[in-house]
């Protein structure tokens, strides 16, 4: 049988009547019960090894209303609260410095349903049992200086341990904002890269630039041509590009070497054509484009 069973079946029997039909108050004494029983495992003290002690004395504070229906039964119900408290103990293996007492009043601040427990120890108990309330206390003090430094170390932890994560996002930004810097310096360069200038006529192709430095510039395959077009559509000798000078003007002609499969200057096949800046010239499948001195 339980302990709240065993209490509900006491009260049963003392006032000879159905437990609920007596009890109607919304504070029942199995609520009490259990809370006498928390009280004992909130405030039990560690004395030594297979030593735990618990208060013995409960003073229980009850709404006006409520202490006045339950204390014409104050004294079977206070015996099996205490019945109670004992079973728990046993249960437990917890030791008291005296005997358990339950003790009812009346506080007059409470509203009905709604009652406090308030345990202490008192000493009561011959020869084992003398100064047990006092050891009690101390080990209570001890006890709540263990808690109060456990407490104490969890906010120095909690505090460190947000110094930390504020040192991290202070070092996260100054790298974030140390890459940006760097990136942007790296970019600057290009950015700001002169243009290059050409002093003369010159040659795109692939890519690479080529001036044109000689009077005449063979174009083809050959290895003896000035500029070698490692096209298999290119001829050996295919075309020729001559440099001349009309008074002041600069004259570019580009002139067909009789080539197998022809060239064409913007798309059209040509014999001989002068050249302007932006001209593009085709070679089998290679194209070159002209840039004139300007």
């Amino acid at each position: 049988m339980g302990v709240f069973d065993r209490l509900e079946r006491g009260l049963e029997r003392a006032v000879k009547q159905p437990f609920a039909k007596v009890f109607k108050a919304e504070v029942q004494p199995v609520e009490i019960a259990s809370a006498m029983r928390g009280a004992m495992d909130d405030r039990a003290a560690v004395l030594g090894p297979g030593r735990t002690m618990v208060p013995n004395v409960f003073t229980v504070e009850l709404a006006e209303s409520d202490y006045e229906r339950l204390a014409s039964y104050e004294h079977a119900l206070t015996d099996e609260l205490v019945a109670a408290a004992e079973d728990h103990a046993d249960a437990q293996r917890y030791v008291a410095p005296g005997p358990f007492e339950v003790r009812l009043v009346s506080g007059d601040e409470l509203e009905t349903g709604i009652f406090r427990v308030r345990p202490t120890a008192k000493d009561g108990r011959q020869g084992a049992g003398r100064g047990g309330a006092r050891e009690f206390a101390q080990a209570q003090r001890a006890r709540d200086e263990r808690r109060e430094a456990q407490e104490r170390e969890q906010r120095e932890a909690d505090a460190r341990r947000t110094a930390a994560e504020a040192r991290q996002r202070d070092h996260d930004r100054a790298d974030h904002d140390a890459d940006a810097y760097e990136e942007s310096a790296y970019r600057r360069p290009a950015a700001e890269r002169p243009r290059l200038r050409r002093s003369g006529p010159a040659l795109t192709i692939d890519g690479r630039q080529v001036p044109l430095t000689a009077a005449v510039t063979t174009l083809g395959r050959g290895e003896d041509c000035t500029l070698v077009v490692d096209d298999p559509g290119a001829s050996r000798r295919h075309a020729e590009i001559r440099i001349s000078h009309d008074g002041p003007h600069l004259q570019v002609i580009l002139r067909d070497l009789n080539s197998t499969n022809g060239t064409y200057l913007n798309g059209e096949q040509v014999g001989s054509e002068e050249l302007r800046s932006g001209d593009r010239i085709t070679l089998g499948r290679t194209h070159i484009t002209v840039h004139l001195e300007g």
